[in-house]
């Protein structure tokens, strides 16, 4: 295995998502190149912070590798719900990234982009968005001390900024636009920081505000799940506020796609979207390949392994 390989890896799925059904994912951002250092995020912490939108990939030729992918799936007579940008990093630091959607827009399958919102404060941006059909916008804290000691923010964004901006972009948004609320046990779960976090997604007045906890491996291993009793008072206080609030608190399931290479296959899940050992041997025994293959990317360095709660999972060393 080469760097090349990951080079290559921009397009993977469809995979199970809990929001969107079977979805193909179109990673726009090299790893890791983000505005937060999340301290629930999946992927681990931020490689490089940014807040300067750039050239990272040529949309075309992105376009073309998701254009072979979904006719690809399409004559294996499975289902995409949505295209869905979800990268490396943070999304919006595309500079190209309207340009991407409105070529994925001609494939005629919803088009979601599922980002942090730090950059909504930028008009192009917010420009640029308007062309999904779907956009996710992260809203884990209104209070400036718990978002940064959740989301733990580029220090040029400016929590203020985005609630204006936020604000903005949902009144003028034609789509279907959700909030997404990370809760992090001692963190943003306390009734007086949800209760603003609520009255503040019900300005937005998405169509669902989601509540979710980690149920992947976490940058920081302190970052778990409030327990039960908290995830319910957390719905409840939602619930007074907002039309619609749902959880997002269960495993996708298995039902992951190959493409023929089952090593570009699980490099490109992973580096995204990490795989419990239960979905990677179903994967398996659907594409008839035994564990020698995952055994060897973990010997390479390539995958990695880690427990959380109870489970195995594998995911894509990003910095390898």
């Amino acid at each position: 295995m080469t760097s090349n390989l990951s080079d290559r890896i921009k397009v993977f799925g469809p995979v199970p998502s809990r929001r969107l059904g079977r979805s193909i994912g179109i990673n726009n951002i090299p790893p890791k190149i983000c505005s937060y250092a999340c301290v629930y995020c999946q992927l681990g912490r931020a490689i490089k912070m940014s807040t300067n939108r750039q050239i990272f990939y040529d949309p075309d030729d992105l376009f073309a590798e998701v254009k072979m992918r979904v006719e690809n799936v399409r004559n294996n007579g499975e289902k995409i719900d949505y295209l869905t940008i979800v990268p490396d990093g943070e999304p919006t630091l595309d500079i190209n990234l309207g340009r991407l959607i409105a070529l994925l827009k001609s494939l005629n399958i919803p088009v979601a982009v599922i980002t942090n919102t730090s950059l909504i404060d930028s008009p192009d941006v917010r420009s640029e968005l308007y062309g999904a059909d779907w956009v996710s916008l992260k809203i884990d804290a209104v209070s400036d001390s718990s978002w940064k000691k959740i989301d733990r923010p580029h220090q040029n964004v400016r929590l203020d900024k985005i609630h204006r901006a936020a604000t903005i972009f949902a009144k003028q948004f034609a789509g279907q636009l959700v909030t997404e609320t990370m809760l992090i046990k001692g963190v943003n779960d306390s009734a007086e920081d949800l209760l603003k976090t609520a009255k503040f997604i019900d300005q937005i007045n998405p169509t669902i505000a989601y509540l979710a906890i980690p149920t992947r491996p976490p940058a920081e291993k302190w970052a778990l799940a409030p327990n039960e009793a908290k995830i319910n008072q957390a719905y409840q206080i939602f619930s007074q506020h907002v039309d619609k609030v749902e959880y997002l608190i269960g495993y996708e399931g298995n039902e992951f796609s190959s493409r023929g290479n089952v090593v570009e296959d699980i490099l490109s899940i992973t580096a995204v979207h990490p795989m419990r050992e239960d979905a990677i041997l179903e994967y398996l025994s659907n594409v008839d390949t035994d564990f020698s293959a995952i055994d060897e990317m973990v010997r390479s360095g390539w995958l990695m392994v880690t427990e959380y709660c109870g489970k195995r999972f594998y995911l894509r060393n990003l910095k390898k």
